[in-house]
């Protein structure tokens, strides 16, 4: 064997705690991260696919996956209490199934960047957020919003990252990201579901003359937590059960709107390629008795 075959089989070997999982439909236990085990609707495409991520074996969120514009649609995830400030140091990852076939379910870090050419063609790989000045990596789920280590490290994966404008990014974007964990950390009694997407226009990030990695117009996100503090301040009350926001990925004009989640789902009807279908969680978050049952 050449040394990159031998390269290959050595990471393989090393890697096999590490899963992530290319679905047809979302399992029932990747459906736990979705607010009654249901995905937002009316977002339907041959070139999206359903990736339940998997670290350390265990299912952590799901992402749908755009395998033409490489970036995630969105991410979907439950919040974690936590204090927002703990890292972990962990390599940035790829999923292998978005271009090979494979049984094995596995996220691995990425191989030597003399590889990434095999799988490059259905998803983004380091290469292509290098040498850019304008961008970073955005997660849309972010690490802040998770407790656990392991929670924490599998957000470190290219299927789960946007370019964002770096103002953005570390600006409006993060604060917005504080905000909503000090919110559920202080008023959210049970389970809060998230779910963080985009909007396109169009616009790329190119490599060697070839579009490679669609840039975000809009970044959007929306939280739904059915048991919260009914005595909590009505300014922030009011912002239960359920809550949405969007924000301009640009430079200047970048502040994130709050509102309510049936303005979201108007707004992204109107801007991005959703049907008339498009429901983002499963009866506008509305709770009754039966599901808050289910979900304290």
């Amino acid at each position: 064997m050449d040394h990159r075959t031998v390269l290959l089989v050595f990471l393989c070997f090393l890697l096999v705690t590490v899963h992530s999982e290319v679905q047809k439909d979302f399992s029932p236990e990747c459906r736990e991260f979705m607010y009654m085990g249901t995905p937002p609707r009316g977002l339907e495409n041959r070139s999206l696919k359903k990736i339940c991520q998997r670290y350390n074996g265990k299912p952590r969120y799901v992402t749908l996956y755009d395998a033409v514009g490489h970036i995630p649609v969105y991410s979907a995830y439950t919040f974690k209490r936590s204090d927002g400030f703990k890292k972990v140091d962990v390599p940035w990852m790829f999923e292998p199934q978005l271009s090979t076939a494979s049984d094995s379910g596995e996220m691995q870090p990425f191989p030597p960047s003399d590889v990434h050419d095999s799988f490059s063609d259905a998803q983004a790989v380091l290469e292509d957020y290098s040498n850019i000045v304008d961008f970073e990596r955005g997660h849309l789920n972010p690490d802040e919003h998770q407790a656990h280590p392991d929670d924490k490290a599998a957000t470190y994966t290219l299927t789960n990252v946007v370019p964002q404008i770096r103002e953005f990014n570390v600006g409006h974007w993060k604060q917005h990201e504080h905000i909503i964990r000090r919110r559920l950390n202080n008023y959210c009694r049970g389970k809060a579901y998230i779910v963080t997407g985009v909007t396109t226009s169009g616009r790329m990030i190119r490599r060697y003359n070839i579009d490679r990695v669609a840039v975000p117009t809009y970044l959007w996100t929306a939280y739904c937590c059915i048991n919260y503090d009914h005595n909590a301040p009505f300014d922030e009350r009011s912002k239960f059960p359920a809550f949405a926001a969007y924000g301009l990925n640009e430079k200047e004009g970048a502040e994130v709107i709050e509102m309510s989640m049936q303005q979201l789902e108007y707004f992204l009807k109107k801007n991005t390629f959703v049907d008339k279908r498009f429901q983002i969680f499963f009866g506008n978050c509305e709770p009754n008795d039966a599901i808050m049952a289910v979900q304290t």
